[in-house]
């Protein structure tokens, strides 16, 4: 594997050096749609409902920290899988860590009810990290069943499933797939999740799909 392969394989699971760089890198690449979709979840839901959040694929912790400025009164678990993103993620909001507003722990999007517990959040979310789940319908399932009744799932894509450049690194990033909306509302109706609303962005790729249970 070339060295622009491994690198490019960091997103999935950061490691190592190439890792770090991967992680740093994202602060900057991955906040524009962040933030766009953020902006759009403020207009759709009270910030009085949303006192627990669970980011999932947390990554360098940047969204994470994000999400606590706008819900000023929230507590948020992030969760990943690589335990490098789960180190860059204390480190980079070590404050909220330590004011106890912030948990961050090791595990898998497919096992959530291993590291939380079930019915206990008001709002889940992933950015840019659907890509890499082990089977939407069966992750999303696990999504459904930690968040409380009528608590909502952000998911946020800077695919739409058909633009050219995501399927270039789709065919150079092991275990990466890219949906379409109509994809991803298919497997979260199969989740069981009720009331689906999804907005495309107007002059790029980017999808930001909001789900209530």
């Amino acid at each position: 594997m070339g060295l622009l392969r491994k690198f490019l394989n960091q997103t999935r699971r950061p490691e190592g050096l190439l890792g770090r760089i991967m992680l740093n890198g994202m602060n900057f690449g991955h906040a524009f749609v962040a933030d766009w979709a953020i902006s759009l979840m403020q207009d759709m839901l009270n910030a009085h409902d949303v006192n627990q959040i669970a980011e999932l694929g947390c990554g360098n912790g940047r969204d994470a920290g994000e999400l606590l400025k706008i819900y000023k009164a929230a507590k948020l678990t992030a969760v990943d899988y690589s335990p490098l993103s789960v180190e860059k993620t204390i480190k980079n909001n070590q404050a909220a860590v330590n004011a106890g507003r912030m948990k961050v722990i090791h595990g898998n999007v497919s096992d959530l009810h291993s590291a939380l517990e079930p019915q206990s959040f008001d709002l889940a979310t992933a950015f840019e990290t659907i890509y890499f789940w082990p089977g939407l319908t069966r992750c999303f399932e696990q999504v459904f069943n930690i968040l409380k009744p009528n608590g909502h799932f952000m998911i946020v894509t800077e695919s739409d499933g058909r633009d050219k450049i995501s399927k270039w690194f789709q065919k150079r990033i092991d275990g990466m797939n890219t949906y379409t909306s109509s994809e991803i509302e298919a497997a979260l109706n199969s989740a069981g999740f009720a009331y689906i609303k999804s907005t495309h962005h107007k002059s790029r790729p980017w999808l930001m799909i909001l789900a209530r249970r």
